[in-house]
């Protein structure tokens, strides 16, 4: 699984999580929803849009990219994205732009016409470095340390993290979706670990199976082995439970599945199962995750 992805998947649960990240004040009447957008007519699809409520007029729209991987050529696709979509889709609120980087090192500032770009009050850059030993003052902000943090001391934050959780019933998240966020991201950053251990380890192993993802995927006594990851895709164990838990992921990630996509499910071999498993957080549409073999 890409971190992309994830970062994605949080802010699609959180969308207030990338305004902290950027410190975009933003008014308490103004709910977003985080999502991708295709440009009509062009090859350019942004990947993350902040889209606010449209009665407050004064909140912005925010375009969110995730960048791990060194681009030469990002900044002009990312603004050239911008101001297309601002072209044709004539939102009726201000924007601002935000660049999340693992670290200052992946960033590329080889491109000489977009430097008075950058530094447009608009377009806000964040390096996670910066926020590695950083105090966070939301729940959100601490899954993203989680997610960045040194991987020896993850165990005793995501310990921490949750006692929290549970002591803030107001939050954005549920505990129950925390607690499937924290598993996550323990299970992809620490890969040796199984599912099991990790439960064992975080003392929650009751809570766990209390909520609805373990409920609706794997009945009691069901599921022999382990879990190896709702993100990570790798779906193992018996063929019933794999199947159960990559329709589950499709419905998740895409809507109610079409009748193709249900037949070709119903006849697929574990390995394809597994094969398509893998492609559900990065494949754009339902039929990307189909395409191909294994």
């Amino acid at each position: 699984m890409k971190t992309d992805s994830l970062f994605y998947r949080l802010f699609q649960a959180m969308p207030a999580l990338a305004l902290e990240l950027a410190g975009i004040p933003v008014s308490g009447r103004a709910a977003y929803e985080f999502r991708s957008e295709e440009i009509k007519q062009t090859a350019f699809r942004l990947d993350g849009v902040l889209i606010p409520t449209a009665e407050v007029r004064e909140a912005p729209v925010v375009f969110v990219e995730v960048q791990y991987q060194p681009d030469e050529l990002f900044y002009g696709r990312f603004f050239a994205e911008i101001l297309l979509y601002l072209y044709r889709c004539q939102p009726p609120h201000p924007w601002r732009a935000l660049v999340i980087y693992p670290n200052r090192a992946v960033e590329r500032l080889n491109e000489p016409h977009y430097g008075s770009l950058l530094n447009l009050p608009e377009v806000q850059r964040v390096y996670l470095e910066d926020w590695a030993g950083r105090p966070a003052t939301t729940l959100g902000l601490r899954l993203i340390q989680l997610l960045i943090g040194d991987v020896q001391k993850a165990l005793p934050q995501a310990v921490a993290l949750l006692r929290q959780a549970r002591a803030t019933p107001a939050a954005a998240l549920s505990f129950e979706q925390m607690l499937e966020f924290v598993e996550t991201i323990l299970v992809y950053r620490c890969p040796h670990w199984g599912r099991e251990e990790i439960k064992a380890m975080l003392g929650l192993d009751t809570e766990l199976k209390q909520t609805r993802f373990y409920q609706e995927v794997f009945a009691e006594g069901e599921a022999e082995g382990e879990l190896k990851g709702e993100l990570k895709g790798e779906l193992k164990g018996e063929l019933k439970g794999e199947l159960k838990l990559l329709r589950r992921l499709l419905i998740r990630r895409f809507g109610a599945l079409p009748e193709w996509a249900e037949a070709k499910l119903a006849a697929a071999a574990p390995a394809q199962l597994e094969a398509w498993g893998e492609r559900v957080l990065d494949a754009a549409t339902l039929e990307a995750v189909f395409a191909g073999g294994l």
